[in-house]
């Protein structure tokens, strides 16, 4: 499986968006990517009890542990390479998660602008 080229949405090296869980695609901590990542799990959010519960609804439970896949669950606060289409989903239902850009994949600007991102963002000054 070849990963796409490194780089965040300002055209620099990727940071690793955590590892406690282990996140990304490819579980190297990155939110990397590759034609074979349908979901596009390409933005690095800062989870929120909002945010989990909206994504519970939606039918992907991200905070109730699974051993069987060794995924402790996310709690509020921790880091996570989440899918760009569920962040936009969550957005437009007004739960979208903050997010890190520097840790976030440049393929995630296929799917959301980066003027909506940046609203969002926990690491610009």
């Amino acid at each position: 499986m070849e990963m796409d080229e490194s780089i965040n949405v300002f055209g620099e090296a990727l940071i690793g968006c955590g590892g406690d869980p282990v996140t990304g695609f490819f579980r190297d901590n990155k939110c990397n990517t590759s034609e074979q990542d349908v979901g596009s799990h390409t933005i690095c959010i800062e989870a929120s009890e909002q945010f989990l519960e909206f994504s519970r609804f939606k039918g992907n439970d991200l905070s109730t542990p699974r051993p069987e896949f060794n995924f402790e669950g996310i709690k509020p606060g921790d880091t996570w390479c989440l899918c760009a289409e569920r962040w936009l989903e969550a957005y437009q239902g007004d739960r979208a998660p903050r997010v890190h850009l520097r840790k976030t994949h440049i393929k995630a600007l296929e799917i959301v602008p980066i003027e909506i991102l940046k609203k969002f963002a926990l690491d610009l000054s």
